[in-house]
């Protein structure tokens, strides 16, 4: 698709405690989103701005199919803020008379439900420890890999890096951040967590997410700070995160992780194309 200033395609502007995206409905339309497109919107001053752009579109087994962007253009394989707010708002739009939605990504097919007082649940599936399946270059133990300061690896559909620190404030994560998401132990890149242990089963982190920079928010990483808490038994349940502007949690199931936390809706628009 070319783009330019006759085209007016329409988007969705989400956040889910932040962490924001541009959506496009794919279901009529067919497909409209193109690398050219992602980098474009992306910028913040000349664009819409966002940290993930997410195409909707429909799927023969799952009621609809999301496939996420970041805003560098690269293909993020999984994005959890992301899914839970386009669940809300699909939720929202059938009514409540449908108790699960099916989600089909590049991570697998997830599931979520209304959990009320405006939380929406999903399941992220399984997390991923084994050293290929993150992946990482060469076979290690993913508890802590040799890197300074002996971070924990997890895939939760794309890579995590996860830090336990005494205080998550004191990292310059500007600076931080893409020394550890172009690390060569990962050879597609890595989102990188900051934690704090602040109370039980009360964890504070920042996020550096690899295609985007420092994010306010990340469900994946939140999900995989969680996952690797428990392997490291820094917490014993369910976990409360706090995140730069509002608290996700995350759940270890036999069934999945499951988060839960706030959605928003923000604006409708149209993309005009560049000029």
């Amino acid at each position: 698709m070319v783009e330019n200033a006759g085209n007016k395609l329409p988007f969705m502007k989400m956040h889910g405690l932040g962490n924001d995206f541009v959506v496009f409905d794919e279901r009529e339309s067919g497909p409209v989103v193109t690398q050219a497109l992602v980098i474009a919107m992306a910028d913040r001053h000349m664009g819409v701005g966002y940290d993930q752009l997410v195409a909707i579109r429909n799927h023969d087994t799952a009621d609809i199919e999301l496939v996420f962007w970041n805003a560098d253009g690269s293909i993020a394989g999984a994005c959890g803020n992301a899914t839970r707010c386009i669940a809300g708002w699909e939720l929202a739009r059938t009514g409540t008379g449908k108790a699960v939605l099916s989600i089909r990504t590049e991570r697998g097919l997830l599931e979520a439900v209304d959990a009320g007082h405006g939380d929406i649940e999903v399941n992220m599936g399984q997390p991923m420890i084994d050293w290929h399946k993150v992946p990482l270059a060469r076979e290690m133990d993913t508890l802590e890999l040799p890197i300074e300061g002996k971070p924990t690896a997890t895939s939760m559909g794309n890579p995590h890096c996860t830090f336990f620190v005494d205080d998550v404030d004191a990292i310059n994560l500007e600076a931080f951040g893409p020394t550890i998401e172009h690390h060569p132990l990962f050879p597609e890149r890595t989102n990188v967590q900051i934690a704090q242990i602040t109370g039980p089963n009360q964890i504070r982190m920042r996020v550096w997410e690899r295609g985007v920079g420092i994010t306010l928010a990340s469900g994946s990483s939140s999900c995989a700070v969680a996952v690797a808490a428990m392997r490291r038994g820094l917490i014993d349940g369910p976990a409360t995160l706090t995140l730069d502007v509002g608290e996700i949690r995350i759940t270890l199931l036999p069934t999945g992780v499951h988060m839960t936390g706030k959605w928003a809706h923000v604006f409708d628009g149209h993309w005009r194309g560049i000029r």
